[in-house]
Parts: C-alpha cells; structure tokens; sequence
C-alpha cells in the first residue's frame, strides 16, 4: 500500500478525532479510487470566517462554503494516472492538492442533516478528495452521478 502523507494544519481548534478521521477518509477514498503511488494533500481546518476569505481571495466568492479543494493537477475522473502529474524531486510524493474544511458547517449540517459531525466530517473530506482526482459536480447530469456514486462507495467502504 502506498505510504500517503496528510498535512494538517488549522485555523482554529479541532479535535484530535477529526484530525484522525480525515487522514482516514483520505486513506479510504485515495485505495478505491486506485491510487497506488505516495501521495501528499494538505488539509487545512478553518471557520466560517476563514473559509470566507480563502474563497474571496482565492476563488473571488464572497461567501462561506463547507469546503475548499484546490487541485494541484488536472485527473481525468475515475482513472487516475500518476503521469498527469509530477512527483517532488525532493520528497517523492505526488502532491494531490490542498483541502480547507470549515468546522462550523460540519457542527451545523451534520446537525441539520441528522449525520452527525463525524459522518458529515469524513462525506467532505471524501468530496474533497474526488475533487482532487478531477471528479466534478458543476452540472446535475453525469458528473454529478458519478461523483456521488463514488462519495456513496467510499462512505459505505467506511461502513459510514
């Protein structure tokens, strides 16, 4: 199995459970989705605040979302191929890209969904992921259903 690397940095103050299980949903999501090299995804957890500016300054979105992912490379959705993009020299891991996780949506829509945190933590993290490896949902049509049929794999492989 691939030796992954998982940064984590935060904003404000997580839990050390978050922390456990979004390199867990990372994990998860990166083996079924066939990914066989190392790779490295920054995660960073942030507010309603934070994630408002990141979006402003780096999407040009005035507003909070529940989560950010920023890939480093552009993957064709479903077969992933580490030739699409370009291992560090130094440490020899492909970077996949970064990821900003708003705690204040997790509490509130896994409270307003009946989830829970946990659940709504690992679905984003998981969302987050697939967006790294070129999966999108801009339209309601076939994107759509593919990503979600992979978010629902990966979540049901968590037993989530």
């Amino acid at each position: 199995m691939a030796r992954h690397s998982v940064l984590v940095s935060g904003e404000t103050a997580y839990p050390p459970r978050a922390e456990r299980l979004v390199r867990r949903s990372i994990r998860a999501a990166l083996r079924l989705e066939g990914v066989r090299v190392p790779c490295e995804i920054s995660v960073l957890f942030t507010d309603d605040e934070g994630i408002r500016r990141l979006n402003g300054e780096l999407r040009g979105v005035d507003k909070a979302t529940d989560v950010l992912s920023f890939p480093a490379f552009t993957f064709v959705p479903g077969a992933f191929d580490p030739a699409d993009g370009e291992a560090d020299p130094e440490s020899g891991l492909l970077p996949l890209g970064d990821m900003a996780l708003n705690l204040d949506r997790i509490r509130l829509q896994g409270r307003e969904y009946g989830t829970g945190e946990k659940r709504e933590t690992a679905y984003l993290t998981v969302h987050s992921v697939l967006h790294l490896l070129g999966y999108d949902h801009l339209d309601e049509g076939p994107q759509k259903k593919q990503m979600r049929a992979r978010e629902d794999a990966v979540m049901r492989a968590m037993g989530l």
